[in-house]
C-alpha cells in the first residue's frame, strides 16, 4: 500500500511540475494565429508567465495601462475607485476606423433600447457590444488572468479573422471587478506558494483566512449589487453598462475544486418569467460555440443541470432584463497554484485556459450571430413597450411622508438604471395615503424600461420552480418600507406627472423657530437621525430621549424625539445653533428650537425624558462568523453613519478589556473560538450595564450559552415514513430552504426599539429557518411576525405555519443590561432601509430599554 501511495505522490508531483512547465503562451493560445512580436506579452511586463503566480491587482493595472498605450485597437478608462482606492478599469477594444467613430457607435447602439428610434436603423452595419466582466469575486482569480491573455490576444494578434472580427464588434473589457478582494486573494495564495508545488488540499495555500477574498472592502458579495448599487464599484459599472447598452455580457466564476466547467443556460424552470423565452434560446445557441470549443482542448463541462436566472441582481441575469444576453461562466477552482481534486491535479493554469478559451467561443459567437442578436435587443424594448400598454398597473408611486432621505435613496436607485422618474403635479390620495410633489415620486410603466420596473416593484408568491440559487423577493418598496401604491389605468393619468427627473436630490433640512437658548428637538423619524445624534455627541453635547409623545409649539413630537438642551453644554448658544444648522442640511432633518419646557404631555425635564450615552461599538468577527453578515453591519455603521466600530475577533472576548465598549455586535454565526471563560466575562458585561445584539444564529449561541433567554421552535418537519425516489432529494430538501423571501411584521411603536417608525406593520427579509418562540414577557416582543406573513417570495407552506406568530426580536434582560436577540439580519446587502432603524435603535436606546421589559426572563439565568 504504502508503495502504490508513494508511486501516486510521485506522479501527482511529476504532473504538477510538468504544468508549471507548459505556463508559456504556447498552453493559451490558439494554435493558428501569429502575434505582433511589438506587444509585449504578459511575461514580459510582469516578469512571469501567466498562471506562474497570481496577479495583484496593481500589476493587472499596469499591464492594462501599458497596452493602451501601444495599440491603437485599445483605449482605457477608470470608471470609479473601490473603498480602498483602486481603480476600475473599462478597456474598449475594436478596429482602429472603429475607434475614430465610436461615440456615433455608441449612440447609435442606445438608440436600439429607443422603440421610437431603432426602426430607422441598419443592424446589418451595426457592430455588435460584448461585455466581458472577470472575477467579481476576488478568490475565483481565474477570470483575471485570463484577461491578460484576452487583451494580448486582442492587440497583438494578426491576419483578417481578428481584423474582421475587431471591424464586426465592439469588445469591453472589465478586468477585475472586484481588486480589492483580488488583491486580497493574490496575496494570500502568493505568500503561501512554494518553489515547489504542494498539491496537498489541506496545505494552508488552500485554506484562506477569514473574511477571504471573495468579497470588497466591507465583505459584500458584488455580484449580488448590480440591482441595488450600494457600492462604488457597482455604480461606477452601471454607468458604463447603460452607455453601451452591451448585447452579450459574460461573468467569468468558479466553483468546488472537484467540479469541471459549466456554462449556460441554467436550469430552465428557474429562468426569471419577465426574461423572455428568447433569451433562453439565444443563450443555449451560444453554448454550441462553448462546447464546441472545449471538446477542441479536451476539457470536460456541463450545462442546463444548475445555477438559475431569477435575481436580477447578478452579473448574468442583470442584463436579461436589459434586452442582452448574460452567461455565466463557472471554472472549478485550484484555490491556490495546483491542487488535488476528484479530476486528478487541478492546476491554475488550466482554470485560466477554459476562461480564455470561452473567451474566444463568446467572440465568436457574437461575430457570428451579430445580427440577431442586435435583432433581440431592439425586438426586447418594442416588445416590452407593447406589453407595458396591457400591463395590469400602469404607475408607482411611493415616498415617505415623515422620512424623505429614505424615499431618496430608493428614487436614486431607479434613477441610476435609466429609467424615467417624476414629482407628482399636484397631490392625490390613493388608499387613504396622500402623495404630493414634494414628498413622493412616480414611475410610469409605459417607458422600455417597463420590464426592469416590473422587476423591481413587483410581488410574487407563485413560482415555477420552488429551488432558488439567490433570493426569491426583492420587492423595493417593500426593502425601503415606504408608503407605496400600485396605479391601475383608470387611476392614473399623464396629466399627473409633472416634470421628468434629470436627478434626483438629497432632501433639505432645516432647523425651524430660529435661535434657541433653552433647547432644540428633533424626531427619529429620519432615516439619518442617528446620524445627526452621533455628531452631536462627536462635539461632546449631552442628548436626551422621550420615550413619551409631548407637543410643544403646536406640533407633536413622537417617541423618540432626541432632545439637546442649550444649557450645561460645553458649546455656547450661538455655537450649539450653527451645529443644529450643519446636522438638519447634512442628514435631511427638521431640528425644531424650543423655547420652554412646559409642554403638553410631558414637559421637557421629565424623568420620562432619559439621558443617552455615546454608543462605543465592537462587532465580533472572525472564524464562524457569517462575513456577509458582519460586513453588513460594519458598512452601516461606518460608512453611511459615521459611527466608530472596533471590529474585535470573537476569540479576543477570552482576554481583552470589554469595559471600553457599551454596545456588542454579533452577527449571524457559530462563535466556537469564545471559551468558557470567554463566555463568563461575555455575560459578567452584560450583567454590567452592556447591551449585546445577536443576530440569526448568534441568537441561537446566546440562548444555548446562557447569555439571554431566547427560545425557538423545533424543526417539525415532519419526518415522512413513505418512500420518496433518491433522485429528488435534493429538489425535495432544497424547497424547504428559506433562501431569501419578505414577511410582515406588527411593530411595538412605542418600544424604544420601535422608535422613528409610524406604520406598525413592516416587512423585512428573512432567508434562515431560526423561529424564536415570544418572550414570555409580554413587553418583550416589540416585533412580531403576523398570522400570515408571508408578502412577496418563496416559503414552503410548513416553514409558513412554523413562521405565523413568531417573534423576530426579542430582549432578554440580564443584571443591569439587554441582550436583544434578531432572528434576521436587519441590514440585508445594505439595501433593506427599512429596518435598518431596528438596529441603529438596538445601538443608541438599548441602553433604556426598562429592565423589568424582561425581567421574568431572567429567573433563567439564576
Amino acid at each position: 500500500m504504502r508503495k502504490i501511495y508513494a508511486l501516486a505522490t510521485a506522479a501527482l508531483v511529476f504532473l504538477s511540475q510538468w504544468a508549471l512547465a507548459q505556463r508559456d503562451l504556447s498552453y493559451y493560445l490558439p494554435q493558428d494565429v501569429s502575434y505582433n512580436k511589438e506587444f509585449p506579452t504578459p511575461k514580459e511586463i510582469l516578469g512571469y508567465n501567466v498562471g506562474e503566480w497570481h496577479v495583484s491587482h496593481d500589476q493587472l493595472a499596469m499591464y492594462m495601462r501599458q497596452m493602451a498605450e501601444l495599440s491603437d485597437r485599445i483605449t482605457i478608462e477608470e470608471y470609479a475607485r473601490t473603498h480602498e482606492n483602486r481603480p476600475l478599469y473599462l478597456l474598449t477594444i475594436t478596429s482602429p476606423e472603429n475607434h475614430k467613430n465610436i461615440q456615433r457607435i455608441k449612440e447609435q447602439h442606445r438608440q436600439l433600447t429607443d422603440p421610437n428610434a431603432s426602426g430607422k436603423l441598419d443592424i446589418k452595419n451595426m457592430p455588435g457590444v460584448v461585455w466581458m466582466g472577470f472575477s467579481v469575486h476576488g478568490n475565483e482569480p481565474s477570470g483575471s488572468n485570463a484577461s491578460l491573455l484576452t487583451l494580448y490576444h486582442l492587440a497583438a494578434a494578426q491576419g483578417p479573422e481578428i481584423e474582421k472580427l475587431l471591424s464586426e464588434t465592439v469588445i469591453l473589457i472589465d478586468p477585475s471587478i472586484n481588486p480589492d478582494g483580488l488583491n486580497r486573494f493574490a496575496s494570500w495564495v502568493n505568500t503561501h506558494r512554494g518553489k515547489n508545488l504542494v498539491t496537498d488540499p489541506n496545505s494552508e495555500e488552500f485554506a484562506e483566512a477569514w473574511p477571504r477574498g471573495r468579497t470588497n472592502h466591507y465583505w459584500f458579495d458584488l455580484n449580488r449589487d448590480w440591482l441595488p448599487l450600494q457600492h462604488p464599484e457597482s455604480r461606477g459599472r452601471l454607468v458604463k453598462f447603460h452607455e453601451w447598452k452591451p448585447n452579450v455580457l459574460t461573468d467569468h466564476h468558479e466553483m468546488g475544486t472537484n467540479s469541471t466547467f459549466f456554462f449556460q443556460p441554467g436550469i430552465p424552470s428557474r429562468n426569471h418569467p419577465l426574461t423572455p423565452a428568447k433569451n433562453y434560446e439565444l443563450t443555449k445557441k451560444i453554448a454550441g460555440f462553448h462546447a464546441k470549443a472545449l471538446d477542441k482542448i479536451g476539457s470536460f463541462y456541463y450545462t442546463e443541470e444548475s445555477f438559475d436566472d431569477f435575481y436580477y441582481g447578478k452579473g448574468s441575469t442583470y442584463p436579461d432584463v436589459n434586452g442582452a444576453i448574460g452567461i455565466l461562466f463557472e471554472q472549478a477552482s485550484s484555490r491556490g497554484h495546483a491542487q488535488e481534486s476528484v479530476n486528478g491535479v487541478l492546476t491554475f493554469p488550466f482554470t485560466i485556459r477554459n476562461q480564455f478559451t470561452t473567451t474566444l467561443s463568446t467572440l465568436e459567437a457574437v461575430q457570428n450571430m451579430r445580427e440577431e442578436l442586435l435583432a433581440h435587443q431592439r425586438d426586447f424594448y418594442r416588445d416590452a413597450l407593447r406589453e407595458s400598454a396591457k400591463a395590469s398597473f400602469s404607475a408607482y408611486v411611493f415616498s415617505a411622508e415623515k422620512d424623505p432621505a429614505r424615499a431618496y435613496h430608493l428614487a436614486e436607485i431607479i434613477h441610476q438604471h435609466q429609467i424615467d422618474i417624476y414629482r407628482p403635479q399636484e397631490k392625490f390620495t390613493i388608499n387613504n395615503v396622500t402623495y404630493t410633489p414634494e414628498n413622493s415620486y412616480i414611475i410610469p410603466t409605459n417607458q422600455p424600461q417597463y420590464k426592469l420596473i416590473e422587476g423591481m416593484f413587483e410581488r410574487r408568491t407563485s413560482f415555477q420552480d420552488s429551488l432558488f440559487y439567490d433570493v426569491s423577493a426583492w420587492t423595493l418598496p417593500l426593502a425601503f418600507n415606504l408608503e407605496h401604491a400600485n396605479l391601475k389605468s383608470g387611476q392614473f393619468k399623464r396629466n399627473m406627472l409633472g416634470q421628468k427627473l434629470a436627478s434626483v436630490d438629497f432632501p433639505t433640512g432645516q432647523v425651524v423657530g430660529g435661535n434657541s437658548a433653552y433647547a432644540y428637538a428633533f424626531e427619529w423619524h429620519g432615516y439619518y437621525a442617528p446620524r445627526a445624534l452621533n455628531t452631536l455627541f462627536n462635539h461632546g453635547l449631552q442628548a436626551r430621549v422621550a420615550t413619551s409623545k409631548f407637543t410643544g409649539d403646536g406640533k407633536q413630537f413622537d417617541y423618540g424625539t432626541i432632545l439637546i438642551p442649550v444649557t450645561g453644554q460645553p458649546h455656547n448658544a450661538e455655537r450649539i445653533h450653527e451645529l443644529m444648522t450643519q446636522i438638519a442640511k447634512d442628514n435631511g432633518i427638521t431640528v425644531h428650537a424650543m423655547n420652554t419646557g412646559f409642554t403638553d404631555g410631558i414637559n421637557l425635564g421629565s424623568p420620562g425624558i432619559y439621558t443617552l450615552q455615546q454608543p462605543k461599538v465592537a462587532m465580533l468577527i472572525g472564524d464562524g462568523v457569517n462575513s456577509n453578515d458582519a460586513g453588513e453591519a460594519w458598512h452601516l455603521l461606518d460608512h453611511r453613519f459615521d459611527i466608530n466600530t472596533s471590529m474585535v475577533n470573537a476569540a479576543s472576548v477570552n482576554r481583552i478589556d470589554l469595559s471600553r465598549y457599551n454596545v456588542i455586535v454579533m452577527a449571524d454565526g457559530s462563535y466556537g473560538s469564545i471559551s468558557e471563560m470567554g463566555k463568563t466575562r461575555l455575560r459578567t458585561w452584560v450583567q454590567q450595564g452592556g447591551t449585546l445584539i445577536g443576530m440569526g444564529n448568534a441568537t441561537r449561541w446566546l440562548a444555548d450559552n446562557k447569555i439571554g433567554s431566547f427560545s425557538f421552535k423545533q424543526d417539525e418537519a415532519a419526518d415522512n415514513a413513505a418512500r420518496i425516489p433518491y433522485a429528488s432529494m435534493s429538489n425535495t430538501t432544497g424547497a424547504q430552504v428559506i433562501g431569501g423571501a419578505i414577511f410582515e411584521t406588527s411593530l411595538d411603536l412605542t418600544h424604544p426599539l420601535g422608535y422613528g417608525y409610524y406604520n406598525s406593520k413592516l416587512p423585512v427579509f428573512r432567508d434562515n429557518r431560526l423561529f424564536m418562540e415570544p418572550s414570555k414577557s409580554p413587553f418583550a416582543n416589540p416585533l412580531l411576525y403576523t398570522a400570515k406573513p408571508l408578502l412577496s417570495g418563496y416559503i414552503s407552506k410548513p416553514n409558513l405555519q412554523q413562521l405565523g406568530n413568531t417573534a423576530a426580536i426579542s430582549v432578554s434582560a440580564l443584571g443591569g443590561g439587554k441582550v436583544i436577540g434578531m432572528t434576521d439580519n436587519p441590514n440585508f446587502r445594505a439595501f433593506w432601509f427599512g429596518t435598518n432603524k431596528l438596529f441603529l435603535n438596538s445601538i443608541f436606546f438599548g441602553q433604556i430599554i426598562s429592565g423589568s421589559s424582561a425581567r421574568a426572563e431572567e429567573a433563567a439565568h439564576e
